[in-house]
């Protein structure tokens, strides 16, 4: 009998620890993990009109995995895999919704296609237009007074009737005012127009400058003389901006700049063929390791609060990545030089 019991008391125990453990399957962590990413060739996503495809090697972007620790056990995994950074959901996407941040990704990465093909077309002597058409709204503060009306995704056109196309115009016109202050706001939001009076709020306490309480970006749309595709899949974000812009160049011109090496990289891109920095660009040194990738191109510190050169440094000293040439670069024609300058490939 007693050893029945203690049967019974054992089944029980069971049955209530596979329970919490279904239970914590349910349960959602504020974190997301970040892991190296895939390296994928542009010439397959890459379309240039009359363009050459032809490389003795390959022009490829880096992309960082970033999964949501929907539950303890994704988080877990996260604390014993090995080159997983984990991130608090607030540093990642802020206080967007998912549907936010998605939409600002991938605005984020139209814009990075449409400063490629405005750099590599330059680069290559080739003509394009573009213009700006309103200030793309890439986040709202929770103390800003249009935090309820006013939505990422939202394009602002005008204020106070005046007409702003970029986002730099729109911010020093705002500077002129001072907190109270309201003012008449016409925008998109869904494909229709609207207005709204938003009063101005204090940004920084110590500056005293004021604002509508908004993180904006440049919306443009460009009219180059070649035509050129990208097929950017899921991919989000800003950080393919130079490759983009690397094989746009490569396939307009009659050399091929890979010589055959396997050349991979990440930067934002610019209107004039700047590269800024980008996040996660540890991942992606290690993702290119991992592909035998032989040339990395990538952001130069340049300013006081850049370190993406820092950053790249370190974890190849730490990891011993003897095998790879990591090159940085301040514009496209930085990269463009260091390729044309070297040997073919043996």
């Amino acid at each position: 009998m007693k050893q029945k019991g203690t049967n019974k008391k054992l089944k029980i125990s069971l049955f209530i620890l596979m329970g919490i453990l279904l239970v914590l399957f349910f349960i959602p962590t504020p974190y997301y993990l970040n892991q190296p990413g895939s390296i994928e060739s542009l010439a397959e996503k890459v379309t240039v009109e009359d363009g050459d495809k032809t490389e003795a090697g390959s022009l490829n972007l880096t992309t960082v995995y970033s999964i949501k620790a929907s539950n303890p056990y994704i988080l877990l995994y996260g604390l014993l895999a090995p080159h997983t950074e984990i991130k608090e959901e607030e540093e990642v996407k802020g206080d967007l919704s998912d549907q936010e941040y998605n939409s600002l990704l991938l605005h984020m990465m139209d814009t990075s296609k449409q400063n490629a093909i405005i750099a590599s077309l330059h680069a290559a002597g080739e003509k394009v237009e573009y213009q700006y058409n309103g200030v793309f709204v890439a986040g709202v503060l929770e103390t800003s007074k249009a935090k309820s009306v006013i939505h990422v995704g939202d394009i602002i056109h005008k204020v106070d009737g005046n007409e702003f196309t970029q986002a730099t115009d729109l911010i020093a016109y705002l500077k002129g005012k001072k907190a109270g202050d309201k003012v008449e706001i016409e925008y998109t939001h869904n494909n229709k127009d609207k207005k709204a009076t938003v009063e101005m709020i204090v940004l920084n306490k110590q500056t005293g400058q004021v604002g509508i309480g908004i993180s904006t970006e440049n919306n443009m749309s460009i009219d180059p003389s070649v035509n050129v595709k990208i097929n950017s899949d899921n991919i989000g974000g800003p950080s393919a901006g130079l490759m983009f812009s690397l094989e746009i160049y490569n396939q307009l011109e009659d050399d091929d700049l890979t010589k055959g090496y396997k050349v991979a990289g990440t930067g934002t891109m610019d209107a004039e063929g700047n590269v800024g920095q980008i996040g996660g660009i540890k991942h992606k040194i290690v993702a290119a390791h991992k592909a035998d990738v032989d040339i990395f191109f990538y952001p130069e510190d340049n300013y006081k609060d850049d370190t993406n050169e820092k950053e790249i440094k370190e974890e190849v000293a730490k990891e011993g990545y003897d095998d790879i040439e990591i090159v940085p670069v301040s514009t496209l024609q930085d990269a463009i030089d260091y390729l044309e300058k070297l040997p073919e490939k043996e």
